[in-house]
């Protein structure tokens, strides 16, 4: 219904490998103000890595659609995430030729007492 009306669906699946969310797990664990992050199931988890890439990998391709789509942005570095996020949303913002509403009179008409 949302598409419908013009409405752009933008959906961001944000990837890290796995060697980054090692390092991110383990500043967790060194780091005292990071420590309450830290989920013990996480690490038990990791062994299956590859299942849950299998498992993200179609249930990507089942939700994807050509008029809301899943981007995959890489996201191991903040900076690069952002750049891809940004540039993807305006984008469809551009899309949307978005323009100022007409008045219906002549601002330069106006006088503010």
């Amino acid at each position: 219904m949302l598409r419908d009306e013009g409405t752009p669906i933008l959906k961001f699946y944000l990837h890290i490998d796995a060697e980054e969310q090692k390092k991110r797990l383990q500043e967790r664990l060194d780091d005292p103000a990071k420590r309450w992050k830290i989920n013990v199931g996480d690490l038990s988890e990791r062994k299956r890595w590859s299942e849950y890439m299998k498992a993200y990998e179609e249930v990507l391709q089942k939700t994807s659609t050509d008029w809301a789509p899943w981007y995959l942005v890489p996201a191991n570095h903040g900076w690069f995430r952002d750049l891809v996020v940004c540039h993807v949303i305006v984008t469809a913002l551009k899309g949307l030729k978005m323009r100022y509403p007409s008045l219906g009179f002549d601002p330069k008409s106006i006088v503010i007492p």
